[in-house]
């Protein structure tokens, strides 16, 4: 017994469909073409050995690196409980995780000086206990990106978990390894790739953020203002070096969804 397999539909596109479709990619690429054609090529080695702009990378880095951390630590298990076990109110925490994805990120500022403020609910407590300040400084960003990135990394790792074949963890736990030594040896290598993008994308979101970060971390150089916030000031005051930091923005997410698209994601 042969099983057909699916062939892709040959001819031509309709035109009702092709004019949309060039529109809408017209539409997500000039403004793209139009940060390139106005970007100054000339003066671009200069600029970008400014103080101030490698300043604001290496800051970004560094947090947006430190945040995709902290997400891998907290978001991994969070996932794994989302994909792989049975409890009441699994929707609920489901709709919960992702939630920053549609929450305004100055709301989720708003949100977190509420809650590690020096009078917020856990802020507080952190300031007259151990005299730990959390807002308007480093920590403040790299909690400020965690909370706008951790849904990324979360639903990939969720995802992959679900697209896993159980039978690997079925035959170790038959075997006798524990719940930790399967979770370790057996299902994080099996789900390793969906981490892998997870964490890429959960780190590109992380660099790109603004406006959880400039409400919650403020905007002083050297300390919290990360790039995107100093394309923000730059705007106000110099076009051209924030024609310069959004090419330095724009190649790294160009150079990310590359390396997604290459290594983890699979086209038929």
């Amino acid at each position: 017994m042969t099983v057909a397999t699916p062939r892709r539909v040959a001819g031509r596109a309709p035109l009702p469909l092709v004019v949309p479709a060039g529109l809408g990619l017209l539409f997500l690429v000039l403004p793209l073409a139009g940060l390139l054609i106005r970007a100054p090529w000339t003066t671009l080695p200069e600029r970008l050995t400014e103080p101030g702009v490698l300043t604001a990378l290496r800051l970004s880095l560094q947090t947006a690196t430190l945040a995709m951390l902290l997400c891998l630590v907290l978001g991994v298990p969070l996932a794994w409980l989302l994909a792989r076990v049975e409890f009441p109110g699994r929707r609920v925490v489901r709709a919960l995780v992702t939630v920053p994805l549609v929450l305004p990120p100055v709301v989720g500022g708003v949100a977190l000086l509420l809650v590690f403020g020096r009078r917020g609910i856990v802020g507080g407590w952190l300031d007259s206990t151990f005299g730990v300040t959390l807002p308007f400084t480093t920590t403040g960003v790299v909690l400020a990106e965690a909370f706008v990135a951790m849904p990324f990394l979360v639903i990939a790792v969720e995802g992959a978990l679900r697209g896993a074949d159980t039978r690997y963890e079925e035959a170790a736990a038959t075997l006798g390894a524990g719940r930790w030594t399967t979770f370790t040896h057996v299902t994080l290598p099996l789900v390793a790739p969906g981490v892998a993008a997870g964490a890429v994308l959960c780190w590109a979101r992380a660099l790109g953020e603004f406006g959880a970060t400039i409400t919650f971390a403020g905007n002083f150089p050297g300390r919290t203002q990360t790039m995107p916030l100093a394309v923000y000031l730059a705007l106000e005051t110099d076009l051209q070096a924030a024609i310069v930091l959004s090419l330095i923005l724009l190649a790294v997410s160009v150079t990310i969804l590359a390396s997604l698209r290459d290594k983890w994601i699979t086209s038929p």
